[in-house]
Order: C-alpha cells, then sequence, then structure tokens
C-alpha cells in the first residue's frame, strides 16, 4: 500500500483536561499518514487521482484550531473521521497528535496519541 503524510503539523489550540489548558491553549503537532494506491496518480500526473494534501492540511487545521477536546484521542479521532469521510480513496489512516507541554509534572519531550483507523471502521 502506498502512504501520502503530512508530518510535524503545528497548531496553536485549546484542548486538555486542566482549565489553565482550555484558557491558555498550547502547541500541538499533528502527522497523518493516508494509505491508499497511488498507481493510477503515478501514471497520470493528475491531482484527481490521488488527495489533495493541501486540502488535508485545511481539514486537519479547522477541527485543531476551531474545536476545544479535552482528549487528544479525541482530537485525533475527529481528524481521522473527517478525513476518511470525505476521500474515499483513502483505505486506511494513522493520525499522531503529540502535546509536548502536557501537565504531567516531569519532565518529557511530548505525550502522544497514535490513532490507526480503517475505511470500514466508520
Amino acid at each position: 500500500m502506498d502512504k501520502v503524510t503530512l508530518k510535524n503539523m503545528k497548531f496553536y489550540a485549546y484542548h486538555g483536561v486542566l482549565q489553565k489548558e482550555k484558557d491558555q491553549g498550547q502547541y500541538f503537532f499533528i502527522d497523518v499518514d493516508m494509505f491508499m494506491d497511488l498507481k493510477e496518480a503515478g501514471n497520470t500526473d493528475d491531482l484527481t487521482d490521488t488527495v489533495d494534501y493541501s486540502a488535508v492540511y485545511e481539514i486537519v487545521k479547522s477541527i485543531t484550531i476551531n474545536y476545544k477536546f479535552s482528549l487528544i484521542e479525541k482530537l485525533a479521532g475527529e481528524i481521522s473521521r473527517e478525513i476518511l469521510s470525505r476521500y474515499q480513496k483513502i483505505c486506511e489512516i494513522i493520525v499522531r497528535v503529540r502535546k509536548p507541554d502536557a501537565p504531567i509534572g516531569g519532565e518529557l519531550d511530548y505525550a502522544q496519541v497514535e490513532m490507526k483507523r480503517c475505511r470500514g471502521e466508520l
């Protein structure tokens, strides 16, 4: 299976369980891996035979900055559902959401959720 990836998209948003996170916000970093057959696109050089990754970026951006979720699991789930519902060519998607300023009371690079969804799971 072929793959189109958007890596390390960065958005300032207001997701979190704590009120401080909801009020002050923080940066979130998101990756999206979209699995599909790209043979036709490789032959035709036509955007309609693949996924327009600039449009996918706008979906991720819109969900991330226009909604507030307590859990990054919910954010990853909404992104997965929306992309799969709009692009029938995608068979499987992996969404990773990283939260570098997770309030855990210790040092870490980030907390991350990775969600893998297949078309049949909608």
